[in-house]
């Protein structure tokens, strides 16, 4: 008989690293406890339901450039699981994948469904017991098991080894500092700014790729990221905006999400090659009106909210733009500056940066190095990637080596105060 695993959490990180242990050693029990009514709740969000699995990206030296937090800790994580083997891992088992342009990879169904079938049936096919609404109050260690208990159920459930990858859930971290690791605080990561403009909002739906966007904020350097930007009812969206979330979520939380963005609407274009086509513009139709006139590549309903937020009447023709004019017009093109008052959401996803300190984590097998036969994996760890398949990543490589550690009896290191017991 082998020994008993529970894991806790329903999602993808949880998932995969009990079908990465029953896989390992078919003897194992493995009981998955999630808190809420339905598994795998984020995977079907992931990608506006359509499941974002992965990225396209095949070199771990690259693919960590796309963490903000956890890179380094992941760089030899990818050598051993990255998107080349989820993808096969997937597509062994039948799900057709593709890869759009930009490097996504998704179901060839576009539904997220699919992911989250094949992920239970491979759960189910191997004997993986799933329980939901099993919501875990406590966790204590009682010589070498774990007593589990759960909120609506008494008596404890015990464990010979537990793998905690509750996600973004302030339970689960609660749980993680009760069996001594440290947290650190989580914070929102990858969500939309919100801008007090009603000239803009009139804008929602407008979009220009690519740009450069400019975080600014009080004492921080400057963040700089490009690609597409959105506009929308409330402010700015798209991935540059998500990315800029991500890289400054710690500043902006410490500013409560207060700040200014410079967007370059023309990254292709210099202020001066700007000017001088203002210019030639003026020359070539003079008696055109400016408003409806836009002699560069964006959007019409663009180049009207700049026209009109800088004072220049509907009518007025290029003949009579002044200097003054050109030269604001043109800085509004190349820096065009906007004021962030405050977070939006992203869809309904959410990420986090912050959570189990991951110098507390031994990555060769995610075991805990403070508990022994704990292990971690997905977004309970201080990881968190960009929008574009990363995060799923992560939970794919971290639960695959948690299970892998699991299943096999690799120790994790130990640090001073915590218990010594040999992993079994």
């Amino acid at each position: 008989m082998g020994r008993c695993i529970l894991v806790i959490g329903g999602g993808a990180a949880g998932f995969f690293g009990a079908i990465a242990c029953a896989t390992t050693n078919p003897r194992d029990r493995i009981t998955i406890l999630e808190a809420g009514a339905t598994v795998l709740s984020k995977v079907r969000l992931s990608g506006g339901g359509r499941c974002n699995v992965t990225h396209h990206c095949f070199d771990p030296a690259l693919l960590v450039q796309h963490y903000p937090r956890g890179g380094k800790a992941l760089r030899g994580a990818f050598s051993r699981f990255q998107p080349q083997d989820t993808i096969a891992w997937f597509e062994a088992r039948g799900v057709q994948l593709k890869t759009e342009a930009d490097g996504r990879v998704f179901p060839a169904s576009d539904d997220s469904e699919t992911i989250v079938n094949c992920l239970v049936q491979e759960a189910t096919a191997l004997g993986i017991h799933i329980r939901t609404r099993a919501g875990v109050k406590e966790i204590a260690k009682v010589s070498s098991a774990f007593h589990v208990t759960l909120a609506q159920q008494p008596s404890p459930l015990v464990g010979d080894r537990v793998l905690l990858a509750t996600g973004s859930s302030p339970q689960g971290y609660r749980l993680a500092a009760q069996l001594g690791h440290r947290i650190i605080p989580p914070v929102p990561s990858l969500f939309t700014f919100q801008v007090e403009d009603p000239l803009l909002h009139e804008r929602a739906g407008v979009s220009v790729d690519p740009v450069q966007a400019t975080l600014k904020l009080p004492q921080q350097p400057a963040l700089t990221q490009s690609g597409a930007i959105l506009v929308t009812h409330w402010g700015l969206s798209g991935p540059v905006i998500l990315k800029l979330s991500a890289w400054g979520a710690r500043a902006l939380a410490a500013q409560n999400y207060r700040g200014t963005l410079v967007v370059n609407w023309l990254p292709h274009l210099s202020l001066p090659q700007i000017q001088a086509e203002l210019a030639a513009c003026r020359s070539r139709s003079p008696k055109r009106a400016i408003a409806n006139h836009c002699p560069f590549p964006l959007p019409r309903r663009l180049w009207r909210y700049w026209t009109t937020r800088l004072g220049i009447p509907p009518e007025q023709t290029w003949a009579h733009l002044s200097k003054k004019q050109l030269l604001a017009l043109a800085a509004a093109l190349h820096q065009g500056s906007f004021a962030i008052a405050g977070k939006g959401a992203f869809k309904e996803e959410f990420v986090t940066c912050g959570g189990v300190d991951l110098k507390d984590v031994d990555f060769r097998t995610m075991a805990s190095r403070r508990c022994e036969g704990l292990f971690f994996a997905g977004e309970i760890l201080d990881i968190d990637g960009v929008t574009g398949g990363f995060n799923l990543q992560s939970a794919w490589t971290t639960g695959w080596i948690a299970g892998q550690g699991l299943a096999v009896g690799s120790t994790g290191t130990v640090s001073a105060g915590a218990s010594t017991a040999t992993l079994s």
